[in-house]
């Protein structure tokens, strides 16, 4: 049965934990609080400025959300589902607070910080005595499309989880955009797929842009046009399409596109963007 009336604490809210909020107060806005699966929200942020700021954005929904600063153990403890989203340098500090081992005794907790595992995350909350019961603690790492509902959340698979815990959690990002749930030894290089690959995608983008500026197209609009191009490349793949068949489709004998992909085979791109992927890994791990 799907968990109702169901209170959400954010610990830390930015960019990231901002645009889930945002997400999950769409989903929830014509639902009544007895058949929402979230009904209530908190949000406890390290400066009162942000707390101000987030109020202010979100004051439609101030009947459902309240905005606090320094208020991480007391939100805690009236939550049952806590998002923890702060920067991974404060994570230790923040769960290592008074009170937070009893608050979080029996809830589920997720993560979206970056480079820490849930074992990691557990340490920092036990310190070597753990809490009967203990909280459920998985990770999930959401991307920056998120602003715009179309992220793809990788999410830890944690067989242990409870069936209406794991319901809940898809739940809470498919608000969002797409989820994909990948085994532990594949998390790293999934969340840097999805977290960092748009970002060194982005260079590629940039210097098309910059290529399509000197032969005399203003970059607004060919921002756009490519824009719009990246849009049905990226609906052609989803439907099953190998990137190499893409190309391949579009490459005419002696003609413009195999010239410009002969040119950035050349160059060696392909390596340097299989490196990307690799050197991140490695320094997310």
């Amino acid at each position: 049965m799907a968990l109702k009336g169901q209170t959400l604490a954010f610990i830390g809210c930015g960019n990231m934990g901002s645009a889930i909020l945002d997400g999950l107060l769409d989903a929830t806005r014509s639902t009544s609080s007895e058949e929402a699966r979230i009904s209530r929200f908190i949000v406890s942020t390290k400066t009162a400025s942000s707390a101000t700021q987030l109020q202010s954005r979100f004051a439609a929904d101030e009947a459902r959300v309240s905005f606090h600063s320094d208020y991480n153990v007391e939100a805690m403890k009236e939550a049952d589902i806590i998002i923890l989203g702060c920067k991974p340098y404060f994570a230790e500090a923040v769960l290592g607070q008074e009170g937070v081992k009893e608050a979080l005794a029996g809830k589920f907790v997720i993560s979206v910080v970056a480079g820490k595992t849930p074992q990691v995350l557990e340490e920092y909350i036990y310190k070597g005595s753990a809490p009967t019961p203990k909280p459920y603690v998985v990770r999930a790492i959401p991307n920056v499309a998120a602003r715009v509902h179309e992220s793809m959340t990788i999410v830890e698979d944690n067989p242990t989880l409870p069936a209406d815990l794991a319901d809940i959690l898809g739940w809470i990002f498919e608000q969002i955009g797409k989820v994909k749930v990948l085994a532990p030894e594949l998390f790293n290089v999934g969340s840097m797929l999805v977290g960092s690959g748009m970002a060194v995608l982005s260079v590629a983008l940039d210097g098309i842009l910059d290529g399509c500026v000197y032969e005399g197209i203003r970059r607004p609009d060919a921002l756009e046009m490519a824009a719009q191009g990246l849009l049905g490349m990226a609906e052609l793949l989803r439907q099953g399409e190998h990137p190499a068949t893409f190309r391949e489709s579009i490459s005419s004998p002696r003609g413009c596109t195999i010239g410009a992909l002969v040119t950035v085979e050349k160059a060696g791109v392909r390596g340097s963007f299989a490196q990307s992927v690799i050197d991140g890994t490695k320094r997310l791990q």
